[in-house]
């Protein structure tokens, strides 16, 4: 196996090393950075002070010379995934921004009565022949009950006039809801959805999130449907 000499070697990682500092140049560098330089500066003199009759091996040059440039690689990549992520929130911000003012439907089991009704809203995991909601007032009377039929798995939308079930006029205000989905016996799983205004967003280290002000805070995952 053919030997490297020594001052062949030594040539090699003094080119890097010069590679490494810059030629005149005073840049700040990384803690990566400082480390290659170490690195580099003592296998230099290693390889200057290595026995000529007991040179270092090509192998051996090598490993660590890969040891140092994986190091190096996985400091960029954390730059470059640092850089996507922090651009992947810019995007997500934007689209959070064009919601302010706009009305939009997540998980919820309210809805508010003004004067022209309120809305509410449904999310079926699969199609039922049979789906009710229950509308209470906050001392948890029943106010209507409104009998939707059957609905296909997916989202829907439901109205109340603010009638209840006596034909009186409800007041004004919050009510509760919550609502029977059926397919024949086998009672299945929905998701009331409650009407919210985005007032503001809100962006932090854990990311984007919209004020629904009395619902609070909400995901843009967390959204429905936007009216």
């Amino acid at each position: 196996m053919a030997i490297t000499s020594a001052s062949a070697l030594s040539s090699t990682a003094q080119s890097l090393l010069d590679a490494a500092n810059g030629t005149g140049s005073a840049k700040p560098t990384s803690a990566t950075t400082d480390a290659q330089n170490r690195f580099l500066r003592l296998l230099t003199t290693q390889l200057k002070n290595q026995d000529p009759l007991n040179p270092m091996d090509n192998a051996q040059m090598t490993s660590q010379l890969a040891q140092i440039s994986t190091v190096d690689g996985i400091e960029k990549l954390n730059a470059t995934l640092q850089k996507l992520l922090s651009s992947s929130v810019d995007s997500e911000a934007m689209q959070a921004a064009a919601l302010v003012g706009h009305q939009v439907m997540v998980a919820g089991s309210g809805m508010t009565l003004g004067d022209a009704g309120a809305v509410g809203g449904l999310e079926l995991k699969s199609a039922a022949d049979q789906v009710s909601v229950t509308i209470k007032d906050s001392n948890g009377i029943v106010m209507r009950t409104l009998d939707l039929g059957d609905l296909d798995a997916g989202m829907h939308n439901f109205a109340w006039d603010g009638k209840t079930d006596g034909g009186a006029q409800a007041v004004n205000g919050s009510y509760g809801i919550s609502i029977l989905a059926k397919r024949g016996s086998e009672k299945l799983e929905v998701v009331p959805l409650e009407l919210a205004g985005v007032t503001s967003i809100n962006r932090s280290s854990q990311g984007v999130t919209l004020d629904l002000g009395q619902l609070g805070l909400a995901k843009l995952s967390d959204v429905k449907q936007i009216f």
